[in-house]
């Protein structure tokens, strides 16, 4: 794998996932090591919907945000490792286990979600994956979660 293909900007992410503002979640993917493990980029930002109303006065990014942020991620890097860009995956939560949240994650943060593989391999529908979030060195959130690959809606 060449150094391009180790990173996922923004154009990338938005070719291999479905989703958009305000519910696109990683900015960029970075350290891809095929369908192992990967490193997601989030920059918290005020103006982001979610603050309005989690909390006005105390903005708090909610914990299942950051969850699905290292989703996104997982789905990106298999994504990538499958060559899926353009390709109208889609990609939904079958379980989300053993899931804690240590440190509040706020506007002006950026979080840093590092994610491996536990199950899954190329052609396979249903992948596991490890995560952990974190905020300038201290882990926000840690979780383990299923999804499955729906490959039917693509023309690989």
């Amino acid at each position: 794998m060449s150094d391009v293909e180790r990173i996922a900007d923004i154009d990338l992410i938005k070719r291999i996932l479905p989703h958009r503002y305000p519910f696109l979640l990683v900015d960029k993917v970075v350290d891809i090591d095929g369908f192992n493990k990967a490193t997601g980029l989030k920059n918290i930002t005020f103006n982001e919907p979610q603050f309005q109303g989690h909390f006005p006065t105390t903005p708090i990014m909610p914990g299942i945000m950051i969850v699905e942020a290292m989703a996104q991620t997982a789905a990106v890097m298999v994504g990538v490792g499958l060559n899926l860009a353009d390709k109208n995956m889609l990609i939904y939560f079958m379980a989300i286990d053993n899931c804690k949240f240590r440190r509040k994650v706020t506007p002006g943060d950026q979080l840093i979600m590092n994610l491996n593989t536990l199950r899954g391999k190329p052609g396979g529908k249903v992948w596991k994956f490890y995560g952990e979030a974190s905020v300038d060195g201290e882990m926000a959130a840690q979780a383990e979660f299923s999804a499955m690959m729906d490959l039917n809606n693509t023309e690989v």
